[in-house]
């Protein structure tokens, strides 16, 4: 069996689902988000882009309904012990399985929570969903309960995360040795993908971003590769991931020499990163870290090259993103706590000279303040 964690480790997380259960009075959870299912019992696959769904009983009694290609994935990788599988057939509907699993369960009449934020429930099954528990019990949106459960990471998570920050490192030395004039953005990525790969870390949540000249201002993958000029600008978004646990950086990388308007953004940008790193303080939101982020920024004249976020939360996370809740923006009343995971990113896109500016690690909030998880600095970087 291929867990990453202890026995004792999911039963806690148990006995917190179970109390925050018992807070919203819900005899039942029917889990959705693969996030939750890694985290409640280590169930780990992609197969949430076809229907499944763990139930989860507020004693302890859980059932997972899902495919046959995920039967032995769940016996392979999880804690689950009671398997359903629904048929693939001509007009199949898994929600009727589902909802003769809640009958056998004795769930009619019961208090049922439902994660409906997530990939893993589409419209049209949510749909057939509701229409089936209509008449069944009572359902209310649960999509937080379980993610605000996640926000909080345990001792061993941390180290989960550390070491994916030790690999998110070495990527970025892989980036570094290769970039200079003439490098091919290909093999920059191959690099930094085997880095992290090679020394048994996983596949990321989302592709790793890479993009040089004009498209060193996005912040999305796209495909397509070129090599560097002689002056150019690359920006590179990555993670390091342990355990499915993520730990992202990001940083534009001069090529030749830097120009002025460069050395103007990176000022401004490391001067918001380390604003926005030292206002994640246990007791602060994180609307406040988006407040210390837009000041610095807007007092630069940056207002129009910002985005409106600076940031989320770092976990296990799986396709197609690694971002995690909370954001970070404006109005955003999450209380930040000790051991939750923030990465900050600074991300400046001045369109009007085409110049790229980004700054972005991984924090935990500690009793004492932030730690960073890379052992890089936050120079800017010019080869």
């Amino acid at each position: 069996m291929a867990l990453h964690f202890s026995a004792t480790e999911y039963s806690k997380r148990f006995e917190r689902l179970q109390t925050a259960m018992d807070e919203r009075k819900l005899d039942c959870m029917l889990l959705f988000a693969p996030e939750s299912m890694y985290w409640l019992t280590g169930y780990d696959t992609f197969g949430f882009c076809y229907f499944q769904c763990l139930v989860v009983k507020r004693s302890g009694e859980m059932v997972l309904l899902t495919r046959a290609p995920d039967l032995r994935q769940a016996r392979h990788t999880s804690i689950i012990e009671n398997i359903a599988v629904w048929t693939d057939r001509e007009g199949a509907d898994p929600t009727n399985d589902l909802h003769k699993l809640l009958g056998d369960l004795d769930l009619v009449g019961t208090r049922i929570g439902i994660e409906y934020d997530t990939v893993g429930l589409n419209g049209r099954h949510t749909r057939a969903l509701d229409a089936r528990l209509k008449a069944f019990g009572e359902t209310q949106d649960a999509s937080d309960l379980v993610t605000n459960l996640r926000m909080i990471k345990s001792g061993a998570e941390i180290n989960q995360i550390r070491k994916a920050g030790e690999l998110a490192d070495d990527a970025l030395d892989a980036a570094i040795a290769l970039a200079g004039p003439g490098a091919d953005e290909a093999e920059i990525l191959s690099a930094m993908q085997s880095a992290v790969l090679s020394k048994g870390g996983d596949y990321p949540g989302n592709p790793f971003i890479i993009g040089s000249g004009k498209d060193a201002l996005l912040c999305r993958y796209k495909s397509g590769r070129r090599k560097l000029s002689r002056n150019d600008q690359l920006t590179l978004e990555w993670a390091g991931v342990w355990a499915q646990y993520h730990a992202a950086m990001m940083r534009t990388i001069i090529i030749g020499k830097p120009t002025a308007r460069h050395l103007e953004l990176y000022e401004a940008a490391s001067a918001a990163l380390i604003e926005v790193r030292d206002t994640m303080v246990v007791g602060n939101t994180v609307s406040d870290m988006f407040a210390a982020h837009a000041r610095v920024l807007d007092a630069a004249g940056l207002v129009r090259h910002r985005l409106n976020a600076c940031g989320y939360s770092m976990g296990a996370s799986f396709a197609p993103c690694w971002m995690d809740r909370p954001m970070i923006y404006d109005g955003n009343t999450t209380v930040i706590e000790k051991n939750m995971v923030l990465f900050l990113h600074m991300i400046i896109a001045d369109s009007d000279t085409d110049t790229a500016m980004t700054l972005g690690q991984s924090y935990i909030a500690t009793a004492s303040g932030p730690q960073s998880v890379s052992r890089h600095e936050i120079d800017l970087i010019v080869r």
